[in-house]
């Protein structure tokens, strides 16, 4: 189970992306479009119907009526009786009819291509949409992680106040302190109570959301501090272009292809099509064809009596439905220009993110050598001015401040340590390879 373990990144990553629904959801669309795809190659082959019915029917107009195959319209040619008489008799028919369009000026293969097209714009969806989950994942993990670390900073402060309350209660009981310094240690010890709740709650509240995109909700999640607060990142890499394999840029490269396919295969479908036909039948009749008499018995109408076949080349081009066809390829041509801006969008938006997520990994990383230099100071004078308190030679707001201070400089310097991973983690984002993080861990 996830929770009986202490998760490294990896490890969450794993879990994150062979459990998530919605990841699911993706590769089902994949296996949909591959059979989409399989489906459009079966026009390739004929068309091939065969039926075999029997029938109880009247003859006034025609001896044996029957359903013509692939329909359910009623034959109705033959001469029409003086008399109406509308008792029936049986009847038979069997048929075969073979359609297979020989010629169809590219039809059916712009079909199979916009259908593959389709199943590449699903992979590159889920390509993408696994991509961004790992992105957050990692995110998630690193915000749970610093959560997780100012916890600690704040539990040390709490326990930092209450030992100053204690020895500031001490000297007010002896006579040696004024009264007021008691009430304000209180309040700074319940001050610093107050922040460690707080941070409490946004690292549960973290954890819960991290363990989401891992896929099973659960409160006792533990992660892995790894080496993220041991040593910082080699970032000795800079581009100044964006690569097409980013996969957002490709996800949305594969819309233009789709919409392109689906253009194409609507301008072929305005062409005629040229198919080989052959059809074979046969029927049978309880009524009679040399006169007007006709059988009661059952069986009489059920064996076949006639048969025939039909072979020909058959040429078919709907010309009012070209109008329709034209419209909508035209306004396919409109999506592929949609889809082109939309990818213009995305590469001026990644090609800023990258630009800046330089200039935050530069800054972040300066920010990360001076966090110890003011850690260093702070309790520098944190320690003076305990100890001008304690000899007399400070008051208690001035060694407050000193306290404030080195609290928000341990703080400084694990949010700084964890800002130069996230801008990392921005980096690898925009460009579209999380290798790039991922390396740095090894």
């Amino acid at each position: 189970m996830v929770q009986a373990q202490t998760l490294t990144l990896s490890q969450a990553l794993e879990h994150g992306t062979q459990a998530y629904p919605f990841l699911k959801s993706k590769q089902a669309e994949i296996q949909s479009a591959e059979k989409r795809v399989q489906a459009s190659r079966t026009d390739f082959v004929p068309s091939v119907i065969v039926q075999d019915q029997y029938t109880y029917a009247t003859s006034n107009a025609l001896n044996g009526s029957f359903f013509p195959n692939e329909g359910t319209s009623i034959s109705t040619s033959g001469g029409i009786r003086p008399d109406n008489i509308y008792r029936g008799t049986t009847g038979s028919f069997v048929s075969a009819v073979i359609d297979w369009r020989i010629v169809n000026f590219g039809r059916v293969k712009a079909s199979v291509k916009a259908a593959e097209a389709d199943l590449n714009r699903s992979q590159t969806d889920y390509d993408n949409e696994l991509f961004q989950h790992q992105i957050r994942i990692i995110d998630a993990y690193l915000t749970l992680l610093v959560n997780q670390k100012l916890v600690d900073v704040q539990r040390s402060n709490v326990e930092r106040a209450e030992t100053f309350k204690n020895v500031v209660d001490a000297g007010v009981r002896s006579g040696m302190r004024a009264g007021v310094d008691s009430s304000l240690a209180t309040a700074e010890a319940v001050r610093a109570r107050l922040i460690l709740l707080e941070s409490q709650q946004r690292e549960q509240v973290q954890r819960l959301r991290l363990s989401e995109l891992i896929g099973q909700v659960q409160t006792g999640l533990r992660i892995d501090s790894m080496r993220f607060y041991t040593t910082l990142p080699q970032t000795t890499f800079q581009s100044d272009s964006i690569s097409p394999k980013n996969p957002v840029l490709r996800f949305f490269q594969s819309q233009i292809n789709f919409s392109s396919a689906r253009t194409v295969a609507l301008q072929r479908s305005m062409l005629p099509s040229i198919s080989l036909v052959g059809a074979g039948w046969a029927r049978g009749s309880g009524f009679s064809n040399a006169d007007e008499t006709f059988a009661m018995d059952f069986n009489r109408g059920l064996g076949y009596q006639a048969s025939n076949y039909l072979v020909g080349v058959v040429a078919r081009w709907n010309l009012t439905n070209t109008l329709r066809l034209k419209h909508d390829a035209r306004s396919e041509q409109f999506q592929v220009e949609r889809f082109r801006q939309l990818y213009n969008d995305q590469q001026l938006r990644i090609t800023r993110q990258n630009r800046e997520a330089e200039t935050q990994l530069t800054l972040g990383l300066e920010q990360a050598r001076q966090a110890p230099v003011q850690l260093r100071a702070a309790q520098q004078a944190y320690n003076q001015a305990k100890a001008r308190y304690q000899n007399g030679l400070a008051d208690l707001p001035t060694l407050l401040q000193s306290f404030v201070t080195l609290n928000r400089a341990e703080t400084d310097g694990y949010i700084a340590t964890s800002n130069v991973w996230r801008y990392l983690l921005l980096k690898a984002a925009a460009e579209g390879d999380i290798s790039l993080f991922m390396n740095q861990l090894k």
